[in-house]
């Protein structure tokens, strides 16, 4: 049993009741050739979202190979083709991030519509200030659309939180939400993003969803409208993105996720429009030990010969 970063002590544990449990000797994320050579002869990999699993890691594990847990709900960084292809069994981490992940959208929907973050940086650089009837204006949220792009256990989870503002919800997806999804319109992508004063991105990121939101989609927002993407960073075209500011075709944009992480795009980076979080979405204390336990416990079955609680299928 290899893992690719250290894990919590509850998370280690499970693993060492199944198995012999290599951790890495240093705290950092492991280069490519470094996970290679530490996969070698490993009958489970527990992995991070920045870990890339591809033909070349899991030749060099091995044919002993398994189980590959993810420690994340997204797992675009996996190719699960090629597991299925060496019959290795494949998990992820959904559910125990969903509040977490939420919150910080609306965390970041309230700091860019209300300018914390620049207001934050006014103060801290001494700058001038007094109070005025039209100093630093933001933008309310009751009667606002909230545009959710995605419609699964995160989307549905903002749009409850979103309600309490007195937000209007509009959701695109592939197909209508089932029973018990908190109510909202569904729109196509083109409707919603034209009708929205708030667009928030959950979807996965995908062949199809990279680059979803780009220039054409960027200029069919309205000029006042925000945009906020705690999914992941790819589906933003984020050279677009900014052009769409210097233009002023959107009013501001909040991001956790990047195209090429850590790397932020230069050009986001300066401007008091933009609100920048550093991947924070399940950057709590409960969900990133949740997280590892469910991975451990995933692992641990498959190793057990029994299924897996959150397969990737």
């Amino acid at each position: 049993m290899v893992l690719s970063r250290r894990l919590p002590d509850a998370a280690v544990q499970l693993l060492a009741d199944v198995a012999d449990v290599v951790q890495p000797p240093v705290d950092r994320p492991l280069g490519a050739a470094e996970l290679r050579a530490a996969v070698a002869g490993a009958d489970a990999l527990v992995c991070l979202l920045l870990d890339r699993v591809d033909d070349a890691l899991l030749d060099a594990a091995g044919p002993q190979l398994r189980v590959v847990a993810n420690i994340a709900v997204g797992y675009d960084n996996v190719d699960v083709e090629a597991c299925r292809r060496r019959g290795v069994r494949v998990t992820n981490t959904p559910g125990v991030l969903t509040d977490a992940t939420a919150d910080l959208t609306l965390a970041l929907l309230l700091g860019i519509t209300r300018r914390v973050g620049e207001g934050d940086r006014l103060l801290r650089a001494g700058r001038s200030w007094g109070w005025d009837l039209d100093f630093m204006l933001g933008t309310g949220l009751r009667g606002a659309r909230l545009g959710l792009v995605g419609y699964g256990a995160i989307g549905q989870a903002v749009a409850r939180r979103a309600a309490a503002f007195g937000m209007e919800v509009a959701y695109a997806a592939r197909r209508p939400a089932a029973d018990g999804a908190p109510p909202a319109e569904h729109l196509p992508l083109e409707e919603l993003l034209a009708g929205s004063d708030v667009v928030s991105l959950h979807c996965p990121l995908t062949p199809q969803t990279r680059h979803l939101v780009d220039a054409a989609a960027l200029r069919s927002m309205r000029a006042g409208a925000y945009l906020v993407n705690t999914a992941r960073g790819p589906v933003v075209d984020e050279a677009a993105l900014v052009a769409a500011l210097e233009a002023g075709e959107i009013r501001g944009a909040a991001l956790d996720v990047f195209e090429d992480e850590p790397a932020v795009h230069p050009g986001l980076v300066g401007r008091d429009d933009v609100l920048l979080t550093p991947h924070l979405g399940s950057a709590t204390v409960q969900t990133r030990e949740a997280m590892a336990v469910l991975a451990a416990r995933n692992a641990a079955a498959v190793l057990g010969g029994q299924e897996p609680p959150t397969p990737v299928r």
